[in-house]
């Protein structure tokens, strides 16, 4: 009688759908989830305060089986795990006292940010070692933290315990959109790279021979390696500090080394890809940066079609570049590896003529991409029939809207024409657009009036003539409906440095300075919204607003700060190409394109070296240069070949390299290397 009573005073009312997610978990009790046990962790999915995938030890096999209680829908994760950046330990990096207090990483962070000189320095104590529950890190014999990536399975513990964040997470989807910061150990040729590339990598691999690791590294940042190998100017090669005591690395020519081997030996290295996402993604243009977007988007699972008007891909890399700088059996391989990603590619056509934005939009795809490249371009298209056709009925760059008026042609400008300038071809063009019919024009500059030539300073008269100018202001987001453009939205800033409000204006063509159309991106403006007689209604996306040098651009903001035309180096339309592959990433799995916090291109000082003591000079069989066009001058170069290192030559050039961070590098004097 007393049991039974107790039972009853004491009886605890357990969810059967928590005692049933708990029997699914793993029962490690790791806290790797952020709750404490499995038990709590049953709680707070049964509660819906955490996700079915929050167990990172169980893996695919148990968010699958928790799914199926909880009767949600789950699918393959990319796989995360821990990544260290700090490259030289407390022994051989540069101190400035000795530590002796509390041997936690914490602690040692209280007394000057530590005892290394380098401020974002490891500082080698082992807290993340001791937080790791699953054996997955240890302290190397230079005090830093080595990952067992068998054992890794991305909990975070140790990124939490590291106060100086060398311990992240990392994925194949955030190396392929990072960007080098200011907080990062880089060395001084990583930052110059135009790509990206973690130089300082794919050398060391090179050293070791690991050579498809090192084609790996350079696919990260650059699918078209051997290209590069061949044109690429190499700015990398003026920063490497080993040119401060001789001539530098030779880093052009070790990345065309691992690039040689892959298409030598038929190892075609193809990096992680990510399971299919079922967004179709439409690229206008398959030159450089074309090529780009489409094999990132396709690791990333999208499904990417280029179109491009010619008959085979490559633009200005095929049909611009001579054949005895860039052999077209080189340019091939690389094409054939993007393809071979799951691009599609449809050539011999031409936006505006075989197929249109509309078109593409009702075809399913759930965006279109310009990738149009430099002026270039127009040589490449031009047959004698028309100008460079527009991807929107009305949308122009003004060299084409002069050729056609020069021509003879009368364009219908529409009711409202937006001439997007700020030098007096801008108003003449505005007075020929009335004289076409147009009731209206608006002239937007992002330069104060005060700055803009003295033709701009009569407002009152302009606006007599029909034309009104906005300044200082710029275009944040194109739209339209069907095939035509039917809005803009601007912004600007009042005297203070005030931001204004968005303003939204009817407008029936625009014409934008310059020679070539930015690299706009065009999606569904409401999903199932569809104007009269079925028309789709569309948008724009600020694909490079969130990076430096954005301010006063809006939607016509160039990928990387000072550049003109992609004909200016083609190799900068692969970081283009990268960037677009980003913006695109995070409209379609965040719903907001973020701006990269502390880019090295917007820095105003990174901490580095002027100068590189205790080296000793190597010796090198030869010698290596560059001239402006970036040809490689070599005593072994013949007249219709262009070789390359052999092995030993690569791995003795790969020895010279410092291995340089931030301010550490190998000290050969000191360490006999």
């Amino acid at each position: 009688m007393l049991l039974a009573v107790a039972s009853r005073a004491f009886y605890v009312w357990e969810d059967p759908k928590v005692l049933a997610i708990t029997d699914v978990l793993p029962g490690a009790n790791c806290g790797g989830c952020g709750n404490a046990g499995c038990a709590a962790a049953a709680e707070a999915i049964a509660a819906g305060r955490a996700p079915v995938n929050v167990c990172v030890v169980g893996g695919f096999e148990v968010a699958q089986a928790v799914g199926e209680i909880m009767g949600q829908k789950v699918e393959v994760r990319e796989p995360e795990f821990s990544y260290t950046t700090c490259i030289y330990g407390v022994g051989r990096a540069d101190p400035i006292y000795t530590y002796n207090g509390a041997s936690d990483c914490n602690a040692a962070m209280l007394l000057y940010g530590g005892s290394k000189l380098c401020p974002i320095g490891c500082i080698g104590l082992g807290s993340c070692v001791e937080a790791c529950q699953f054996d997955a890190l240890r302290m190397g014999e230079d005090n830093l933290p080595v990952v067992n990536l068998d054992n890794c399975v991305g909990c975070g513990a140790c990124v939490e315990a590291c106060p100086k964040n060398i311990v992240t997470l990392t994925s194949a989807t955030r190396r392929i959109l990072s960007e080098y910061v200011t907080d990062e150990c880089t060395a001084p040729c990583m930052r110059a790279c135009p790509t990206g590339i973690n130089i300082r990598d794919y050398i060391r691999e090179i050293r070791e021979g690991r050579y498809e690791e090192a084609v790996r590294i350079i696919k990260e940042k650059c699918p078209l390696p051997l290209v590069c190998g061949y044109i690429c100017p190499a700015p990398c090669e003026l920063e490497c500090r080993r040119g401060v005591v001789e001539e530098p690395v030779a880093i052009d020519l070790l990345k065309r080394f691992v690039a040689d081997y892959e298409m030598a030996t038929g190892k075609r290295v193809h990096p992680y890809k990510a399971p299919d996402k079922g967004i179709k993604i439409a690229l206008v243009g398959g030159g450089a940066e074309g090529l780009t977007a489409g094999y990132y988007l396709a690791r990333l699972g999208y499904q990417p079609t280029i179109f491009d008007a010619k008959p085979q891909l490559g633009g200005i890399l095929r049909y611009v570049i001579s054949e005895d700088r860039l052999p077209r059996k080189v340019l091939d391989h690389d094409i054939e590896g993007i393809l071979e990603m799951g691009v599609e590619a449809r050539t011999g056509t031409l936006l505006g003529r075989d197929f249109t934005l509309h078109g593409v939009l009702q075809e399913g795809y759930d965006a279109l991409v310009l990738t149009n490249g430099g002026f270039d371009s127009h040589k490449i298209l031009l047959t004698g029939e028309s100008p460079f056709s527009s991807p929107v009925q009305g949308l122009y760059i003004m060299l084409d809207f002069l050729m056609r008026l020069a021509e003879g042609h009368r364009p219908d400008p529409g009711r409202h024409v937006a001439v997007i300038d700020s030098t007096p071809k801008a108003l003449e063009l505005a007075r020929e657009c009335r004289n076409l019919g147009a009731e209206r024009v608006t002239i937007v500059s992002n330069r104060p009036l005060s700055s803009l030539p003295e033709a701009f300073a009569h407002t009152r008269a302009l606006q007599k003539e029909g034309i009104e100018l906005r300044s200082p202001a710029w275009v944040v987001a194109l739209g339209g409906r069907g095939e035509g453009l039917t809005r803009m939205a601007l912004e600007g800033t009042r005297r203070g440095g005030m931001d204004l409000e968005q303003e939204i204006l009817e407008v029936n063509t625009m014409i934008l300075a310059g020679a070539r159309f930015p690299e706009l991106v065009f999606v569904p403006a409401d999903a199932g919204t569809e104007g009269p007689a079925g028309e789709m209604t569309w948008q724009t996306l600020e694909t490079f607003r969130t990076f430096p040098g954005a301010k006063g651009l809006g939607l016509f903001t160039p990928p990387e700060p000072g550049r003109t035309s992609d004909s200016a180096a083609v190799v900068k339309s692969i970081l283009s190409g990268r960037r677009l592959t980003r913006g695109l990433h995070q409209h379609f799995t965040d719903g907001a394109i973020t701006p990269v916090e502390h880019l090295v291109c917007e820095a105003d000082y990174i901490l580095t070296l002027e100068g590189v003591p205790q080296i000793v000079p190597s010796q090198r069989e030869g010698s290596h240069g560059r001239d402006t066009e970036g040809d490689t001058k070599t005593a072994w170069i013949l007249p219709e070949e262009r070789p390359g290192l052999d092995e030993a030559a690569a791995r003795r050039e790969a020895e010279r390299c410092l291995q340089c961070g931030l301010i550490c590098y190998k000290k050969t004097a000191i360490e006999g290397t």
